[in-house]
């Protein structure tokens, strides 16, 4: 049998072996974290081929910045990132320019081979063939084995809910660089944000956005118009809770995003004359400046002629009006001798206050910038008092239907969620009195005026239907009309303004061939409320009028009361 003989060692000899013992765990420590580092490099270069691999290979292929994502109020996911790969080629390491220009076409969807094979012939040393492939194209690209040819991995911007808030959400380029919407307006906050970071909420509700444009895109289909628009504004916060323009476009796909009328967004960026909506702005600015009361009357009986133009009423009663009875005809001629009344200087003042003279201060870039005229005559305050010769945009009169209908406060806009609770002071515009007054007035009209095919049952629907004309450089078209509608829902507890608007619309059998406000907003009005008010929290009411309303009623001739 043999013996095994333990050898111990004492003192230095102890120490020696400890030491080298140490260095031999140390080593093989270092062996493993190597292995472990080539083993994961080779499995991402046989998933990728060839990918990074060489720095030399891309020297001008930037690194996209990696963005937050974007938010609905709701934590609804509206934009995000998600990891592409391009192709691109490595000129001096390719060997046959026209062969591999035309074995890379014939796998790419609109890769041109011509195209291919002249770049590859150039002076360039690296070209993108293609950005952010598919995976069936990356499997193609990769089968064909090509010298030079190698693979990416970049990120891509993706729009989960395409086409629906395409103007307020907007989208980046290939490179990640906001270009329209809230991503260009916080292009440096979204980047620096990153992936990992706070997403950016929106006041955006994507329940809401649904419905509007839904019922918007319906109108335009209905009356053959060129588009319309339309936008929900929460009267105490100042959030935009939903924000649409038609035509719109798929911001998952910026490279075809071409054709102007797509572009513009006509609600903050193109400006119009609204119409007779800017009458409610007449009345407040009058009632609040105490020069007329519900009981005056003012004689409507004939037009008026003023040089060579002519105001007349589209619904003429042909009658001495009381001032409730203006608004619920919406007499044009009524409503410019209660203007006379107020005056030049004030009628400036009070719409100067609105922010009618500057662009709307909002977070987008696509904002557009009021057509003012340059000589305020008496001939101005005339017409703009029915809404003719001053332009601006549909935020900005969502904006000061809240001031004047809501608590005679205006707020700001955001595009961003606030903190529950948060509710801007505003300034004063009008008192809350005179607010009260507005909302009855408002009420008239959709209980027994123009805005009857707005009155969505169980929700008190206010408002003031505007149909203009649209100014060409030979003056107004007749028959291209932009039909409006503001609403304020519910009346008697203003929370949320609404503004609905078609542009050029024609009419129908069922409109008896009219196209203005009456006919194509208001009932689209009536319909969107009802889908989003259960939405929103608001709900039914079992009241049918506001108590001003009710108030009116005793200064309307006998025969329309009921």
């Amino acid at each position: 049998m043999r013996h095994i003989t333990t050898i111990e060692f004492d003192g230095a000899g102890k120490r020696a072996v400890d030491n080298a013992r140490g260095r031999v765990r140390v080593a093989m420590a270092v062996f493993t974290v190597c292995f472990v580092a080539i083993s994961l490099r080779l499995i991402d270069l046989g998933l990728l081929g060839a990918e990074g691999s060489d720095q030399r290979g891309t020297p001008t292929a930037q690194e996209v910045a990696p963005r937050a994502d974007i938010v609905d109020r709701n934590g609804v996911l509206l934009a995000t990132d998600l990891t592409a790969v391009s192709v691109y080629a490595q000129i001096p390491d390719v060997l046959d320019p026209h062969e591999a220009a035309l074995k890379l076409a014939s796998v790419l969807p609109g890769v041109s081979a011509d195209r291919l094979e002249q770049e590859m012939t150039s002076h360039s040393k690296f070209i993108w063939v293609k950005r952010k492939v598919t995976p069936a194209e990356y499997d193609a690209v990769n089968r064909l084995g090509l010298p030079g040819i190698g693979f990416q991995r970049e990120i891509e911007r993706v729009y989960p809910q395409g086409n629906l808030a395409a103007h307020l959400v907007g989208y980046t380029n290939v490179d990640g660089k906001g270009l329209a919407g809230v991503e260009r307006y916080f292009d440096k906050r979204l980047r620096k944000e990153g992936p990992h970071g706070e997403p950016l909420r929106l006041a955006l509700d994507v329940r809401v956005q649904h419905v509007l444009r839904d019922e918007i895109a319906k109108s335009v289909e209905e009356f053959s118009a060129e588009g319309g628009g339309g936008l929900v504004l929460d009267i105490h916060t100042g959030e935009l809770i939903a924000m649409t323009s038609l035509p719109d476009f798929n911001p998952n796909r910026p490279g075809r995003i071409a054709s102007q009328p797509e572009l513009i967004n006509r609600m903050s960026h193109a400006v119009y004359e609204w119409g007779s909506t800017f009458k409610t702005f007449t009345m407040a600015m009058a009632l609040d400046e105490g020069v007329t009361a519900f009981n005056d009357t003012y004689d409507a009986t004939h037009p008026i002629h003023v040089a060579r133009f002519v105001i007349h009423d589209d619904h003429p009663q042909a009658r001495w009006l009381s001032l409730p009875e203006i608004f619920m005809y919406s007499s044009n001629i009524g409503t410019v001798k209660v203007a006379l009344d107020v005056g030049t200087d004030n009628q400036k003042a009070f719409l100067g206050k609105l922010g009618f003279f500057e662009r709307p201060h909002l977070q987008l870039k696509e904002t557009g910038a009021p057509l003012v005229p340059a000589v305020w005559r008496e001939i101005n305050t005339m017409t703009i008092a029915f809404g003719h010769g001053l332009s601006i945009t549909g935020v900005q009169l969502a904006r000061a239907y809240a001031a004047v209908a809501g608590d005679g406060r205006i707020r700001p806009v955001t595009v961003l969620k606030t903190e529950p609770g948060y509710e801007p002071k505003g300034e004063r515009i009008v008192s809350p009195e005179t607010a009260r007054k507005i909302q009855g007035l408002l009420r008239l009209v959709v209980e027994r005026g123009t805005g009857r095919n707005a009155n969505a049952p169980h929700y008190l629907v206010g408002g003031k239907t505007g149909t203009a004309e649209k100014a060409s450089v030979h003056g107004y078209r007749r028959k291209a009309l932009v039909s409006s509608f503001a609403s304020v829902f519910p009346i008697t507890n203003p929370r949320y303004v609404m503004v609905v608007m078609i542009d050029e619309p024609h009419g129908t059998k069922e409109t008896y061939g009219y196209a203005t406000a009456g006919w194509t907003a208001a009932p689209a009005t009536k319909r969107i409320i009802e889908r989003i008010a259960p939405m929103l929290g608001v709900p039914p009411s079992n009241e049918t009028t506001h108590p001003v309303t009710k108030e009116l009623l005793q200064y309307i001739q006998p025969e329309v009361r009921s």
